[in-house]
């Protein structure tokens, strides 16, 4: 039933996990001494940067975001506003909840921030471009049986593994075993991205496996 929209957010996620790719591999050939441990936050940005840039455009031009009732300049502005201020308040959340968890406040405080815009481009940017900024519809999503599409299924998938990947990633810091990826926040950045691109995968594949079973009506 569903075939089209699951080959479809197959592609889109294959293009993405490319992005990933790419953006850790380009620079590597451009900048000098760039490796993923020591200039970590020139890759973290990287992988920021590519994943905001290839996501908007490839779900703009599948026409994923919700259409807009109104068409005029001011509105869309509001919109493109609202969508950039909810990115950084996504941010502030997220250096919020790092440092709850136990990360320095005010030491390595850009690290934890980096990792905060990591985890914004992996999970909340994905939430405006299904959903756009719509809080009442980001709640509707994430409740439980709150799903209305496959692109709903697919956001609960990958926000969910993001999230898993960022906490597991975290497990091995305070272990003694001075490794370079232990240092703050590289596996922490590393676990967020590995979940990332394992939802990406998983998504599709579930969505696939279970669409017998789903009844929600699609967009």
């Amino acid at each position: 039933m569903w075939d089209h929209e699951i080959k479809a957010m197959a592609s889109t996620h294959a293009i993405i996990a490319v992005s990933v790719f790419m953006a850790t591999v380009l620079p590597a050939a451009i900048v000098r001494g760039f490796s993923v441990y020591g200039t970590h936050l020139l890759w973290l940005y990287s992988v920021s940067g590519a994943v905001t840039a290839v996501s908007v455009s490839v779900f703009w031009l599948l026409g994923i975001s919700p259409p807009t009732k109104k068409h005029t300049l001011g509105y869309k502005l509001s919109r493109l506003f609202r969508s950039c201020l909810y990115f950084f308040l996504s941010c502030l959340f997220f250096h919020a909840v790092v440092v709850l968890y136990g990360a320095p406040l005010i030491e390595s405080a850009l690290e934890t921030f980096s990792l905060a815009v990591l985890l914004t481009s992996l999970t909340t940017l994905r939430c405006l471009c299904v959903l756009g900024p719509n809080v009442q519809a980001w709640i509707r999503v994430f409740s439980r049986h709150g799903a209305m599409s496959v692109w709903d299924t697919c956001l609960q998938i990958t926000v969910a593994c993001t999230l898993v990947g960022a906490w597991v990633g975290a497990f091995p810091i305070p272990l003694d075993w001075d490794r370079p990826w232990q240092v703050w926040p590289v596996s922490c950045s590393l676990g967020t991205t590995i979940g990332f691109l394992t939802g990406l995968l998983a998504a599709p594949a579930w969505i696939h496996y279970h669409r017998k079973q789903l009844t929600y009506k699609c967009k």
